[in-house]
């Protein structure tokens, strides 16, 4: 373990510890670094990490605190790692999505609220109407699943999900999709997946987002090997 990161842990110690709890402003430089046994500049580079991954926030002119540490923040990462993946990492996380999402809805038929369900009902009619235009079906298409997430209850599931779900893989899959003249299927699965939801039924639920999920892969995963095959007369190296 380098310094940095031997640094780096001894402040997620003050904070798990509850020396710094969410919302603290930490020590001056120098009172830190000294109680830490750091120079000010590992403690700087540590500082510079944990701001990074939005542990610790700086406010200009007044100093650094700990952040809320609430899980859409401390999650939001994986959606950047996500849309920098591509070709096998993508299909992977397109197979976490898999095991995640159906369960996830699941238990948002159990969960969600009547405004919760007219907010679906809105993007669902949304789709309906934008068939053809991928901005605004990819807009809709990710406040649907964002909507169902939330409806679970369960903010660090959520914030994980609407990572694994990225809105740069759901733009490409509806190009594709229109392209594949088969738009209408794909609206019809999200009509399914309303449709459980309204009637609590929680296995209708996971089957509805379960079947969904899996077109999804299954779309990804033709196009990656299309992708990467070579062209008719193409010489292959």
């Amino acid at each position: 373990m380098s310094l940095t990161e031997q640094a780096i842990v001894r402040i997620r110690q003050l904070i798990k510890d509850g020396t710094l709890p969410p919302g603290a402003r930490l020590p001056p430089e120098q009172d830190l670094a000294a109680s830490l046994g750091l120079s000010r500049n590992l403690l700087r580079e540590a500082v510079r990490s944990l701001v990074t991954t939005r542990v610790l926030e700086v406010r200009r002119g007044d100093g650094t605190y700990v952040t809320s540490l609430d899980p859409a923040l401390l999650l939001e990462g994986v959606g950047v790692a996500v849309e920098m993946m591509q070709g096998d990492d993508l299909l992977e996380i397109t197979e976490v999505r898999r095991l995640f999402e159906p369960v996830a809805t699941s238990l948002a038929a159990t969960r969600i609220t009547p405004v919760q369900l007219a907010e679906l009902q809105r993007h669902l009619d949304a789709m309906v109407a934008a068939q053809g235009d991928v901005e605004l079906l990819t807009h809709h298409d990710d406040a649907f699943h964002r909507a169902v997430f939330e409806a679970t209850g369960n903010r660090a599931l959520c914030a994980l999900l609407v990572g694994i779900a990225s809105r740069t893989v759901r733009a490409r899959v509806w190009r594709g999709v229109l392209e594949g003249n088969v738009a209408g299927r794909t609206v019809s699965e999200h009509v399914a997946i309303y449709n459980a939801l309204e009637r609590g039924d929680a296995v209708l639920a996971q089957a509805a987002a379960l079947m969904h999920v899996s077109t999804t892969e299954t779309w990804l995963r033709e196009n990656l090997v299309r992708s990467a095959a070579p062209e008719p007369g193409e010489r292959v190296i």
